[in-house]
C-alpha cells in the first residue's frame, strides 16, 4: 500500500513538474505585462514607454500595448517607479550609473594611480641618485635659531599623522583586496580592513582640524612675493651645490607645498564629509552650476543623491592619490633629501649656517635672538 502510495506521488510530482516547464517556456516566449502586482513591487506601469508588441500577445491581451524590449529598456535607462517606503531610491530598479562609475574606479583609476604613485617614487629615487643628499655648505656652526614654536609643530604632526593614516587605509580600500589579501589571509585582512575603516572615519576630523591650524598660523608666510620669482628662476638652488637664493620664513616651493595642502586639503575634506554624510549635500551639482555660469558649460546639474555618492567618491579617490604624491616628494626633502631640513619639525631648532643658507631673510629678521641666546664672552667663566 506504501509502495502504490509513493508511485502515485510521484507521478503528481512529475505532473506538476511539467506544468510548470510549459508555464516557464509559455512566459519565455510571450513575456508578461507589467500589471498591479508589479506597481506593488516598485514598478509603475505608467512610466514604461508605450509602443506596438515585438511578438504577439498572451490570450486576454496580458501585455496591452508594450513591448517587452521597451519595458526593460526604461529600466535599463534608470526609470523610476512608485514605492510605499520612505527610501524614495528604491523607486529605481536599476541604476545605470552605478556601471559606469565601477568600471571607471575599478579601471583607469586604479591603474593610472598606481603609475601615479610609482612614478613618483621612481623621479625621487633617481633624483637622489644623481644629486644626493643636500649638504649644508659651510657645515654646522654649532648655534641654532628657532625654526618653528611647539604650537606649529604640534599642528603639523596632527595634520601629518592623520594623513599618513587616512592615506594608507584608503589605499587599502583602493588595493588591498588584490595585494594585502594574499598576503595575510581572507580573515586577517576583513579585520585590517574593518579597522582602518573605522579610523579613517575618526581620524578625518583630527586632519581637518589640522588642517584648519596650519593655515592660521602660516597663511601670512605663504603669500606671494617678488623673492619667489628669483627663488624659481634659480631652482631654489636644489639642482646646484651653489648658495640657495634669499627666502623669508618660506620659499617658493614650500609655499606651493602649502596650497596645494590647503586647496587640496579643503577638497578632500568636503568630499569626504559626503561621504560621512551620505544623501545630505549635493556639492557636485551646485559647484557643477556655478562653473556653468562661469565658463559657459554644460555640465549636469539635476543629479540624483546617488550620483552625488558616485561622484564623491570617484573626487576622493583622485584627490587622495594626488595629496599621496605631493605629500611623499615633502616628506622626501623634509627627511632624507636635505641635510638639517628635518630638526625643523623634530625639535624647532634648526642650525644658524642651515638657516642662512635656506632662509637668508628671515634669519636677518631674526639675529636679535640668536644674539640674545648666544653666551656672553665677556661674562666671567665658571672655574674648573
Amino acid at each position: 500500500m506504501v509502495k502504490g502510495l509513493a508511485t502515485d506521488l510521484n507521478k503528481v510530482a512529475r505532473a506538476i513538474a511539467g506544468i510548470m516547464l510549459v508555464l516557464a517556456v509559455a512566459i519565455c516566449i510571450n513575456g508578461f505585462e507589467p500589471g498591479p502586482a508589479w506597481a506593488q513591487q516598485g514598478v509603475d506601469s505608467a512610466e514604461v514607454p508605450l509602443g506596438n508588441p515585438t511578438g504577439g500577445t498572451v490570450p486576454g491581451e496580458v501585455m496591452g500595448s508594450s513591448s517587452d524590449s521597451d519595458f526593460w529598456r526604461a529600466v535599463r535607462g534608470g526609470s523610476a517607479g512608485n514605492i510605499s517606503i520612505p527610501d524614495q531610491n528604491a523607486a529605481t530598479l536599476v541604476q545605470s550609473e552605478g556601471e559606469a562609475w565601477r568600471s571607471f574606479r575599478n579601471g583607469p583609476l586604479t591603474l593610472y594611480a598606481s603609475w601615479a604613485l610609482l612614478g613618483m617614487i621612481v623621479l625621487l629615487g633617481i633624483f637622489y641618485a644623481i644629486r644626493g643628499r643636500i649638504k649644508i655648505a659651510h657645515g654646522r656652526s654649532g648655534q641654532t635659531i628657532t625654526r618653528f614654536a611647539a604650537v606649529e609643530r604640534f599642528g603639523h604632526w596632527m595634520l601629518a599623522s592623520s594623513f599618513v593614516v587616512l592615506a594608507l587605509t584608503g589605499l587599502n580600500i583602493l588595493y588591498g583586496r588584490y595585494t594585502l589579501k594574499h598576503v595575510i589571509g581572507n580573515e586577517a585582512f576583513a579585520f585590517v580592513t574593518q579597522v582602518g575603516k573605522y579610523m579613517h572615519n575618526y581620524l578625518a576630523f583630527a586632519f581637518m582640524a589640522g588642517l584648519v591650524m596650519i593655515f592660521v598660523m602660516w597663511v601670512r608666510h605663504n603669500l606671494p612675493d617678488k623673492t619667489d620669482i628669483k627663488w624659481i628662476l634659480q631652482g631654489g638652488g636644489i639642482f646646484s651645490s651653489k648658495l640657495h637664493p634669499p627666502a623669508k620664513k618660506f620659499n617658493a616651493g614650500q609655499k606651493v607645498i602649502f596650497w596645494l595642502t590647503i586647496l587640496g586639503g579643503i577638497s578632500l575634506s568636503l568630499s569626504g564629509w559626503q561621504l560621512l554624510f551620505p544623501y545630505t549635500t549635493h556639492f557636485f551639482g551646485e559647484t557643477f552650476a556655478k562653473v556653468n555660469l562661469v565658463f559657459g558649460t554644460d555640465l549636469p546639474v539635476a543629479l540624483s543623491v546617488l550620483q552625488e555618492q558616485q561622484l564623491a567618491t570617484l573626487w576622493h579617490s583622485i584627490m587622495s592619490v594626488f595629496m599621496i604624491c605631493v605629500i611623499i616628494a615633502h616628506i622626501y626633502i623634509g627627511s632624507v633629501g636635505m641635510e638639517g631640513a628635518f630638526d625643523a619639525m623634530g625639535s624647532g631648532e634648526v642650525d644658524l649656517n642651515w638657516a642662512k643658507e635656506h632662509h637668508s631673510l628671515w634669519v636677518e629678521e631674526h639675529m636679535q635672538d640668536v644674539h640674545d641666546r648666544a653666551p656672553d664672552k665677556n661674562a666671567p667663566q665658571p672655574a674648573e
